[in-house]
């Protein structure tokens, strides 16, 4: 990472680094869904079939992880382990009523849980621009503002005395003006408030978040925990908050790296890294306890905060990157993921994984090719959007690319090799490729074995899952007047 992440930097001189690490999904709750089951987010229903919606959007929504999907948590709880989760969850939480919490994370094989349920957004810290459905939130008001027009402009005529409107017309008017606004805004007005909460397993303990202090008190918790159970297996999953916007960082780390406040906070997320580390150290575990680094997903290019790029950057790669891995081996279930220790201990120099497809939402947009027993690494993509502005690698003007719509279809396909072109810079054609036919033939066969192994299930970003329910909102105190604080004031200085 560099001179500012030397916890980080220590875990890849001393450990493997993972060189193929791809992700399930290029957005937070499928690539989480993935990570945590070992199969693809269209398996479990995570993967949307919108541009809108690409994530939980609600804490307030009745989408979530299935409870039948076996979670590698589930696993090592059944095996002794003792389980916890700290930070951020991201997969739903509520079915029917705000309380619940069928899709908790003590339902999918935590034993403890503190955090965020949903996840860190910008719309967190009040003087940030919002992010959830910003361009919703904009037309929105733009038609609130224009329907307001239509009362007012009926009653000119009436004054002018051209003709008279029947005040009742204007006042059943307004009043419907009124109630679509008061539709829109009674969940968008208080997005703080509804989805920036924190909680310590299903109770409440903060609502809003006080932001500047939540990273601190889930560190706290995530060594109170690994303290705990220092004596006995445990799996500590620490999902933190970090590099991503709003880029909340404590004030001993801002200006403190020469990259701006993005490099300041993955100094401070190197620290938090460092402090677990010493932990296991001073535990005498650290020889039999398998510390894992990774990101939920890669950059998000198209954040910017004014001239300075707020989500990160992917280098020369094109596709956001995570490990796609699994322990599990579970019954009457297709598991995508390869066990991966023969390649953590060093006795093969690549994994099971053959054929890995790259999901847009629903949508199949790339299929990746790792050859056995060779160096070669083909990519091949039916599907590209269209950056925005053009040959910019991102889609600035959009906020974020589409999956359907706004696409470019490919027949052939574009193909690279990546082990050669990790940039993606030399499309490969017959004319330069002799085994351009037989890769592609390879692969679509690949495409339909793994089509035959789909089968229906419930969609859980569909329209109606995602779209949020007061019903099923949670709230600290009386409904709508959510809001409490139960966590002390002070931090401990250690942290």
């Amino acid at each position: 990472m560099g001179e500012g992440t030397p916890n980080i930097d220590r875990l890849a001189n001393e450990g493997v680094r993972l060189s193929q690490h791809l992700a399930a999904a290029s957005m937070c709750t499928p690539s989480r869904a993935a990570f945590l089951t070992g199969r693809y987010p269209i398996r479990s229903g995570t993967a949307s079939p919108s541009n809108l919606n690409r994530d939980f959007a609600w804490l307030g929504g009745s989408g979530g992880l299935p409870i039948n999907e076996t979670t590698f948590a589930k696993l090592l709880q059944h095996r002794g382990y003792r389980t916890g989760l700290i930070g951020k969850w991201h997969l739903g939480l509520n079915c029917a009523s705000r309380d619940d919490h069928c899709y908790h994370p003590l339902n999918h094989g935590f034993d403890y849980f503190y955090g965020m349920p949903l996840g860190l957004l910008s719309d967190c810290q009040a003087a940030q621009t919002p992010e959830l459905h910003r361009s919703l939130r904009v037309k929105l008001w733009i038609s609130t503002a224009v329907l307001g027009l239509l009362p007012l402009l009926l009653m000119v005529p009436r004054f002018a005395r051209w003709f008279s409107v029947p005040w009742k017309v204007i006042f059943i008017l307004a009043l419907i003006v009124f109630l679509f606004f008061m539709a829109w805004y009674s969940s968008y007005g208080f997005v703080r408030r509804w989805n920036c909460i924190l909680m310590r397993n299903h109770e409440i303990v903060q609502q809003p978040i006080k932001e500047e202090k939540v990273s601190s008190l889930m560190l706290k918790e995530a060594l109170a925990f690994m303290e705990r159970y220092k004596r006995e297996p445990f799996l500590l999953w620490f999902s933190l908050l970090h590099v991503h916007t709003p880029l909340i960082t404590r004030e001993k780390f801002v200006r403190h790296s020469k990259y701006g406040l993005y490099g300041d906070n993955v100094e401070e997320m190197d620290w938090m890294v460092g402090k677990i580390l010493d932990a296991l150290d001073q535990n005498h575990a650290t020889n039999r306890t398998l510390v894992y680094f990774t990101s939920d997903n890669g950059a998000w290019l198209e954040s910017w905060a004014g001239v300075a790029q707020a989500g990160g950057w992917n280098g020369v790669y094109k596709a956001k990157t995570e490990l796609f891995v699994s322990p599990e081996k579970a019954e009457n279930r297709v598991i995508d993921g390869r066990n991966l220790m023969p390649l953590l201990e060093g006795r093969v120099s690549h994994s099971d994984h053959e054929f890995l497809f790259h999901y847009c939402g629903i949508h199949l947009h790339t299929v990746r090719w790792h050859q056995k027993d060779c160096a070669t690494v083909w990519k091949a993509h039916y599907v590209t959007p269209k950056f925005s502005p053009e040959g910019s690698g991102a889609c600035y003007g959009q906020g974020m690319c589409s999956c359907s719509g706004e696409v470019t279809y490919h027949d052939p396909p574009l193909l690279f090799d990546i082990a050669r072109d990790p940039s993606e810079a030399l499309p490969l054609s017959p004319d330069n490729e002799v085994l351009f036919d037989s890769v592609i033939k390879k692969i679509e066969v690949a495409i339909k074995d793994h089509r035959r192994t789909l089968t229906p299930v419930p969609q859980q970003l569909s329209a109606f899952s995602t779209i949020w329910k007061p019903w099923l909102q949670p709230c600290c105190g009386t409904f709508p007047f959510c809001g409490c604080d139960k966590e002390l004031d002070i931090v401990p200085t250690a942290l």
